[in-house]
């Protein structure tokens, strides 16, 4: 009766101190499960930075592509303003024509004549205004088709950015996927 206390005690004294000592797997194992924790943090804050860098980059990417939009739509507009010149300019001239035809072949000082003579100084006058404006309007073309051609360039920088962190991202994903630590 009195050995089962002793037996029992026995057993928890010799469990314990058997508990109490690494086994040395375990201790690798542990270095191991440590390691590839301390590897996965690296990886996770690695993926996080990549992924506030693309967030950053998309939205400057918006950004750049309503600058794009905007400037095309200038680009347009201006090429719509020097086509309407260029259309009323071909019709002064053509007026002109007609009206300097009228004087010449009408030999008798009529008052349609007259009111001719008088309307080709106005004609020519605009004539002149429709060139210049025609200048100025081919000079702002000029000046928004290159600030179209900078603001591409600068999308399609952005964009080439976008996809080397995609592929850096890519990249990072099938490296892990074929090393599993």
């Amino acid at each position: 009766m009195f050995r089962s206390p002793i037996l029992v005690l026995d057993l928890l004294l010799f469990s314990a101190s058997t508990f109490g000592q690494a086994n040395p797997s375990d201790s690798q194992n542990l270095q191991a499960l440590l390691a590839e924790l301390r590897q996965l943090r690296q990886d996770f804050e690695t993926t996080t930075v990549t992924t506030q860098r693309i967030q950053i980059l998309l939205y400057r990417l918006q950004t750049q592509e309503a600058a794009v939009a905007r400037t095309s739509r200038r680009l347009d507009d201006a090429d719509a303003e020097l086509a309407r010149i260029a259309a009323d300019r071909a019709r002064l001239v053509s007026d002109i024509k007609q009206h300097e035809n009228f004087v010449r072949q009408t030999e008798n000082p009529s008052a349609e004549r007259k009111n001719v003579e008088e309307v080709l100084p106005q004609l020519k006058a605009r004539l002149e205004a429709s060139q210049n404006q025609e200048q100025m309007a081919q000079a702002k073309q000029a000046d928004y088709r290159e600030q179209l051609r900078l603001e591409q360039a600068k999308l399609d920088d952005l964009q080439a950015n976008l996809e080397r962190l995609e592929k850096s991202l890519a990249q990072a994903n099938h490296s892990t996927a074929n090393n599993p630590h």
